[in-house]
């Protein structure tokens, strides 16, 4: 059984393929695309900068989704720095990136980045904020994010593991509703006190 889900995707069987027919991209633009990425993500999207998360392991979909809201202008794009690469200490952010990219393009870097592997951070993390914070993600975000958020099959990104400094960011964003969140989402948000949030922070850094 072959399903059309989007211009460029399949799928075939229950697998989702990326078709490349018709949008020139090759195994070799991929890559230079990806260095472009990994100037600020680092080497194979894992990422050496707190405030930039890593992006290695995420599901194709999650990328491809996230990459058209910032397209869209639909996310906060704060402007960062390249940290590497040829345009090492050039700022830019994310919409800018995401507008000079076709969908194609995106898609290639989907699969390019679902098939790296996701490497947690080493960071600092207080073990009795995150015994607590495991409870409360047992409770209200383990059936959207499961496996502490580390299940890549949620095409949610990773929690578990990814930079504090990034998701601490992330959290503000959608409490102040900077960052959009999905419907479903947000009844769990808003139940979070500061106190939560800091315990579930340091349960993603826990998980090393």
């Amino acid at each position: 059984m072959i399903r059309k889900m989007s211009p460029g995707r399949l799928l075939v069987a229950g697998a989702i393929i990326t078709v490349f027919a018709g949008t020139g991209v090759s195994s070799a633009d991929v890559g230079k695309l990806a260095e472009n990425c990994d100037g600020c993500h680092g080497k194979d999207g894992v990422s050496t900068e707190p405030g930039i998360p890593t992006i290695a392991g995420f599901s194709a979909i999650f990328t491809i989704d996230t990459m058209l809201s910032y397209q869209e202008n639909g996310r906060p794009c704060a402007e960062a720095k390249y940290t590497s690469g040829p345009n090492k200490g050039t700022a830019t952010d994310m919409c800018k990136v995401a507008a000079e990219i076709s969908e194609g393009d995106i898609e290639a870097l989907g699969d390019h980045y679902a098939a790296k592997k996701f490497v947690p951070a080493k960071q600092t993390f207080d073990a009795d904020k995150a015994k607590l914070g495991e409870e409360i993600h047992s409770a209200s975000c383990d059936k959207c994010h499961e496996e502490a958020g580390s299940s890549p099959d949620d095409d949610a990104g990773y929690l578990a593991g990814q930079w504090t400094p990034y998701l601490k960011l992330s959290f503000e964003q959608f409490v102040s509703g900077e960052r959009p969140m999905p419907k479903k989402m947000k009844p769990k948000m808003d139940k979070l006190s500061q106190d939560d949030i800091d315990a579930l922070l340091n349960y993603y850094a826990s998980k090393q």
